[in-house]
């Protein structure tokens, strides 16, 4: 939070609407509701605020991103021990999130299985259906591309989840559905979860809630920009 000159402390960037987007999932969480709702509303308004910064980088600065963030998740993910027969679930790029579909190529071509998430009940977990660049996608919620139902369900040994904002302790600022808190929550054994940001969209912190899950580990231009666990 900041300091205002009227002497009112404020939000500096906005709490996940996850808990307002599904309150049927996340249930009574035991905080102050009048606390969730400024987190609520401050996550609101720093979700406008990232994404114009994003939007305003262009068309080609965001490539160029995207090619820089590729190449850092490449070394981390050697890193991790990524290799053929690891299930990697990546994600269809949305509102100029940063693409990595030619690294999901390349991964594949070397023996990776490649998953993608897909909502196929609202407000419940999400699924992973296995992906090739030959697979025919069809339009899943909000009009994303996904694998096709006959496409095999997997379970993937780590998952890449875009962020618009992040912070040092790996929390993830997302759209606001809640969709990959469920996930992370749910699924066993858990994912090795690598969110992809940009190193701009770095905050202090997100207000984490109770259903909040961070991640493990954060990439951006930058390379690993923060970490949960200690490097081996």
């Amino acid at each position: 939070m900041i300091g205002d000159s009227d002497g009112l402390s404020r939000f500096a960037s906005s709490p996940c609407l996850a808990g307002e987007v599904a309150p049927d999932h996340f249930g009574a969480s035991g905080i102050d509701p009048e606390q969730a709702r400024d987190v609520a509303r401050w996550r609101r308004a720093e979700r406008t605020r990232l994404i114009g910064r994003r939007e305003g980088l262009g068309q080609t600065g965001r490539a160029q991103l995207s090619v820089q963030i590729g190449l850092q998740l490449r070394k981390a993910l050697t890193a991790r021990g990524v290799a053929p027969g690891t299930v990697l679930s990546g994600y269809w790029p949305i509102k100029g999130e940063p693409d990595l579909r030619v690294l999901m190529s390349d991964l594949h071509r070397i023996g990776v299985i490649i998953a993608l998430p897909v909502v196929e009940t609202r407000a419940a977990p999400l699924i992973f259906r296995r992906w090739t660049p030959e697979t025919r996608m069809v339009r899943g919620d909000w009009n994303i591309p996904v694998p096709p139902p006959n496409a095999a369900a997997l379970t993937p040994d780590v998952t890449l989840a875009p962020c618009l904002g992040w912070d040092e302790r790996c929390y993830r600022l997302g759209w606001g559905g809640g969709y990959f808190d469920r996930t992370l929550a749910t699924v066993t054994p858990r994912p090795f979860a690598f969110g992809i940001a940009l190193a701009g969209a770095r905050l202090a912190t997100i207000f984490p809630q109770p259903h909040d899950i961070p991640l493990d580990l954060i990439v951006t231009e930058d390379g690993i920009s923060a970490s949960r666990r200690p490097a081996s």
